[in-house]
């Protein structure tokens, strides 16, 4: 198939576009290098630089067979801070995106959403039928842009699905994690080990988890891009699914800190602070509707996302 890839200049965008050239797909990847780094770009593919809203159209204009979305903006605290860099930069461009996929006839669409639609859940493992209630503008903006697919897909016969899911890591190759504002545990713990931050904190030991420490859902980023090809494949015209993607046990923060301390050999000094507001003891997400619909199963271990995102640290530093 032609597909074009947003947004695959990124960490996830760039490691979906990997497995889908591997798979031997002709990939186009637009990104406008905000965020992402054009050597991310893997071998085999095209590369457009540009805006999503400005250039999206005259692309799709060549004929695609599919568009796999993951340009986005996704920092929590910067959405509340600047919620007009998300409605826009998120919503408008993908109303744009949408309307070119309608004009052009792009027949299917798989989206990256996130597990921020629900904010914070009253049951875990959370379903698909949990109430959709995010408490950021960056939540909001993906799900304001999953109900904009829904609608694209009842009125004009999209195939379309969304796969929403929290802690992405690991690496893949040379296609790895390295944000310039980094918010996620793993890479943060792995910038410890590498000797470019102090100490890690973890906020809170007294939640009630196993270790007193919260619990994420994490799934390495092969087997989410496993996931977006699997979605591709299942997206039926006229339907829009959604579908969560997690481990379904989630890692507590200590947990995921000692990993990085047994595959890197490094003490990793660890402070306990305060609880955050607004954080809840557990975020897990069901994946029983992926594997019931899409035969899609996590695969790989947190060892395997450490030790992964581990060798792609120290790769890059050694470069």
């Amino acid at each position: 198939m032609k597909l074009l890839v947003t947004g695959g200049a990124g960490y996830v965008g760039s490691v979906n576009a990997a497995h889908l050239v591997e798979a031997g797909h002709e990939v186009v990847v637009l990104d406008d290098l905000s965020t992402g780094h054009a050597d991310a770009v893997p071998e085999g593919a095209r590369f457009v630089e540009g805006e999503l809203s400005e250039a999206a159209g005259p692309l799709l204009a060549e004929g695609f067979d599919g568009v796999l979305h993951f340009a986005a903006k996704s920092l929590v605290g910067e959405s509340v801070a600047k919620p007009e860099l998300y409605w826009h930069g998120n919503v408008v461009a993908t109303f744009r995106l949408l309307e070119a996929i309608r004009e052009h006839g792009t027949p299917r669409l798989v989206f990256s959403s996130t597990a921020a639609c629900y904010g914070e859940p009253e049951e875990v493992p959370i379903r698909e039928d949990a109430p959709t209630r995010p408490t950021n503008p960056y939540g909001a903006s993906k799900l304001a842009i999953d109900t904009m697919i829904t609608s694209y897909a009842n009125a004009h016969g999209l195939a379309a699905v969304s796969l929403r899911y929290f802690n992405v890591a690991g690496a893949h190759g040379r296609f790895g994690e390295r944000h310039a504002v980094e918010t996620h545990l793993i890479p943060i713990v792995l910038q410890v080990a590498s000797g470019s931050r102090e100490s890690v904190s973890m906020y809170g030991d007294d939640w009630p988890t196993p270790d007193g420490t919260c619990v994420r859902d994490y799934i390495h980023v092969d087997d989410l891009a496993e996931a977006h090809q699997l979605a591709l494949q299942k997206a039926e015209p006229g339907t829009h699914a959604i579908y969560n993607l997690g481990s379904g046990t989630g890692y507590s923060v200590l947990q995921v800190v000692e990993a990085c301390r047994t595959i890197t050999g490094h003490a990793i000094p660890a402070a306990v602070a305060p609880r955050r507001a607004g954080d809840p003891a557990v975020l897990i997400a069901s994946a029983e509707r992926a594997a019931g619909e899409l035969g899609w199963k996590p695969s790989r271990s947190l060892e395997d996302m450490v030790g992964d995102a581990w060798r792609f640290t120290q790769e890059r530093t050694q470069a």
